[in-house]
């Protein structure tokens, strides 16, 4: 059993419903998001803050929180009255993109950004995108150091810190997907236990399988388990932009076995990004993407794991308060 401390304890029960659920919504994209909208429509600060304020204000209110950038999103979002205040709010720490090479990624932090900067702004959680193959081992060791470093300096600011370990075909993977596809199972088993026993409080994680080629839900969901028995902490999947059906059987079959919820993206609204007009886009976030998020939200509801039973704790029981706590905080 794992003792959480108050203001972890507190950022949490933010990004989760009132049953422990985590039913989030991701909307901190950058150089992603400039790509669904087209290489050839490069668009202005304004024109990206505007799509951020468009994607949290009809979406917010169907997520127990969002995920912004601080580049974008997050300041404007408070400031323009876009985050409803029930909604929780987790900030991302990493710079657009990775350097060092396809085969060699490296996730590099958001130059002036910090954790005591999202501590500052009042944000529940802070996230770190880490492009991590397990069999690369030099620089594994490098990315895990890193994510230890961060998850430190959330420790000392008492603020939950989530990880989003992704993997990545190289060499001759990147022309056969199938057989990447069934290196990767293991792959993010492998990640979940490495990145799991770090200081980190929730783990967004790839799905396990690849319904492409996988399409027996009783491995999918075995697959599950065992990701569930790697990872030392809640963990939520997330939806890599398949399409929303695909989502909607990798949210089952991962709750099912053992996660404690989503953080959505692109499945959810990534239709919407290639409107050009407002008006149209507004429509679709309001009746498509609402109606997405409700549909996630009720599988998550009905098969997910409170984050508090994956670590032991009771609903009634979630911190030590004994006399005098205080003085230690």
């Amino acid at each position: 059993m794992k003792t959480l401390t108050i203001g972890k304890l507190r950022g949490l029960q933010q990004l989760a419903t009132d049953d422990g659920i985590f039913t989030m919504c991701a909307m901190d994209h950058r150089g992603s998001l400039q790509h669904i909208i087209g290489e050839g429509a490069e668009l202005s600060y304004g024109e990206m803050v505007e799509r951020k304020l468009e994607l949290c204000s009809h979406l917010a209110p169907y997520a127990s929180a969002v995920l912004l950038d601080p580049v974008f999103g997050a300041a404007q979002c408070l400031a323009r009255g876009a985050l409803p205040k029930g909604t929780g709010l987790m900030v991302s720490l990493e710079a657009s993109g990775y350097i060092g090479g396809s085969e060699q990624r490296l996730t590099a932090l958001l130059d002036d950004w910090n954790v005591a900067k999202i501590k500052r702004m009042g944000a529940s959680a802070a996230k770190f995108l880490v492009y991590y193959r397990p069999d690369l081992i030099e620089l594994a060791n490098k990315l895990m150091d890193v994510v230890e470093q961060i998850g430190l300096q959330c420790q000392q600011y008492d603020l939950p810190f989530v990880v989003e370990p992704l993997s990545y075909p190289v060499g001759e993977e990147t022309r056969n997907p199938a057989h990447y596809a069934k290196i990767k199972e293991q792959m993010v088993l492998k990640t979940a236990r490495h990145i799991s026993n770090l200081p980190i409080d929730v783990l967004k994680s790839e799905f396990p399988g690849d319904p492409r080629y996988n399409k027996d839900n009783a491995s999918l969901t075995d697959l599950c388990r065992q990701l569930d028995e790697a990872a030392a902490v809640p963990w939520v999947v997330l939806s890599a932009a398949v399409d929303f059906e695909t989502f909607c059987q990798e949210v089952e079959i991962a709750c099912r076995g053992g996660a404690s919820g989503f953080l959505a993206g692109r499945a959810i609204w990534q239709e919407a990004m290639h409107l050009d007009k407002a008006k149209e886009r507004i429509k679709f976030l309001d009746t498509v993407g609402a109606d997405r998020l409700k549909k996630l939200n009720e599988i998550a509801a009905k098969y997910a794991t409170p984050w508090h039973k994956k670590l032991g704790l009771t609903g009634d029981s979630l911190a030590p308060t004994a006399e005098g706590w205080y003085r230690e905080f």
